[in-house]
């Protein structure tokens, strides 16, 4: 006899499959959820506007009532993509607290000398630590992926009170909740994704910096003059940017990018380089972190 909070959970490799139709296809079949999962641990960091950005080995979870008939699913789920059923495998899954489930896998981590990302579940009392009590909902960013903890260290290292900055793909909003807590008088923080500026939001007022925080959806909303701009996007999203962030900054302004794996460093460095004296600030992992200055003999659209 199964629970009410029981569900029966079709799990299939995407391999030459398409996503979307993937997911279309199960939600015509009523599915409650759909799920896209890594198999290898490839990294993916936030898509561009419009973009689907999947891992390249992808497992689709898609799950429904446990009533409903496993194989019947299977065959009407292969027919409609074109597949062999005996692709799906199915799998009974025991009711669960599911939206906790993340907190099996996160706990309290440092960055840098004092600063602390921690979920609401844990405390951390070593003496002098700034503490980021982080839930991040569905939005990215826990502090736990390499790009992430460059940016958190790096900010631990040079934050200085009463800056102006600007949080761009602000995900779960960790960094400019961090840069906040190390004493940001006002930041700004954006992102294409709608759950991203819940989970900032809500970040924000259980950190206690919501009157200095301001959720942007849009790009063009955000002020220019920043005194740190920070973006932990994507290589190619953030050579497009350049331009525009530089209008962003102030002259003698920092920037901090992230999201770059080591072989694309030296071609956004270049891209920022006709307006920003920038270089490599760490390494991890094999992904980097970049950091410098506004220049300011040039101006920002030239």
């Amino acid at each position: 006899m199964t629970d009410p909070g029981d569900f029966l959970a079709l799990n299939l490799e995407l391999r030459e499959l398409d996503p979307q139709q993937a997911e279309a296809a199960c939600l015509e079949l009523g599915a409650l959820a759909i799920t896209f999962s890594d198999t290898r641990d490839d990294a993916v960091l936030e898509p561009a506007p419009g973009e689907v950005r999947l891992w390249p080995a992808t497992r689709l979870q898609a799950l429904f009532p446990a009533t409903a008939d496993p194989d019947v699913l299977s065959a009407q789920l292969a027919h409609a993509l074109g597949f062999d059923a005996g692709r799906v495998h199915a799998e009974l899954l025991a009711a669960r607290h599911w939206e906790r489930e993340w907190l099996r896998d996160f706990h309290a981590l440092r960055f840098g000398s004092r600063l602390w990302v921690c979920p609401r579940h844990e405390r951390v009392a070593e003496p002098g630590a700034v503490v980021l009590t982080l839930d991040p909902g569905l939005a990215f960013g826990t502090g736990t992926h390499p790009s992430t903890a460059l940016c958190l260290e790096w900010l631990d290292e040079h934050m200085q009170s009463g800056l102006n900055v600007i949080d761009y793909g602000c995900g779960s909003g960790i960094l400019g909740i961090a840069a906040a807590l190390l004493g940001a008088a006002k930041i700004e923080c954006y992102d294409i994704d709608p759950q991203a500026l819940l989970a900032t939001t809500e970040n924000a007022a259980a950190n206690g910096v919501s009157e200095r925080l301001a959720v942007r959806a849009q790009a063009a909303a955000l002020a220019p003059s920043a005194d740190l701009l920070v973006a932990n996007i994507l290589a190619g999203t953030l050579c497009d940017l350049a331009a525009e962030f530089a209008v962003r900054v102030r002259s003698g302004g920092r920037i901090l990018l992230a999201g770059i794996l080591a072989e694309q460093a030296e071609t956004v460095a270049q891209a920022y380089a006709p307006w920003f004296d920038i270089a490599p600030s760490g390494q991890r992992d094999g992904w980097v972190a970049l950091a410098g200055a506004r220049k300011s003999d040039v101006h920002g659209l030239s």
